[in-house]
């Protein structure tokens, strides 16, 4: 008889390394998966310097890192099943599973304790859909 073996649920593990990976840390692999520009766009900075500047340890200023870290769970969740220009295409268009808005949008712009759970849902549901 054949044991059922557990699956890693990588929005477990997203949300882990959203928590514990180092600030500087979360910046390079955000980059790394949407770019340098969507990163900015989300921490609400218009020149792409900055994201040097924090890589290199200078602390963000208000809710950036919360934000980034977020974003970061919500990309990280998604790169397990798709590829980066995937993602990056998720994050920048309509989202009907979001009232048809934009998640990189509510990311930048909105409550995180409002939306963090929609987006997610929302990622969940492409996950599930595709």
């Amino acid at each position: 008889m054949a044991t059922a073996v557990a699956l890693p649920r990588p929005d477990l593990a997203a949300h882990r390394e959203a928590l514990t990976l180092q600030w500087q840390e979360i910046v390079k692999r955000l980059i790394d998966m949407i770019g340098r520009k969507l990163t900015a766009y989300i921490a609400g900075v218009k020149d792409v310097r900055a994201l040097d500047r924090w890589i290199a340890g200078v602390e963000p200023y208000g809710d950036v890192e919360a934000r980034l870290r977020f974003a970061y769970q919500v990309a990280r969740t998604l790169i397990e099943h798709d590829s980066p220009r995937v993602v990056q295409a998720w994050l920048t268009g309509v989202n009907p599973e979001l009232g048809d808005r934009v998640p990189l949008r509510l990311l930048k712009e909105g409550n995180l304790d409002e939306i963090a759970p929609k987006i997610l849902g929302a990622a969940r549901a492409f996950i599930a859909g595709a």
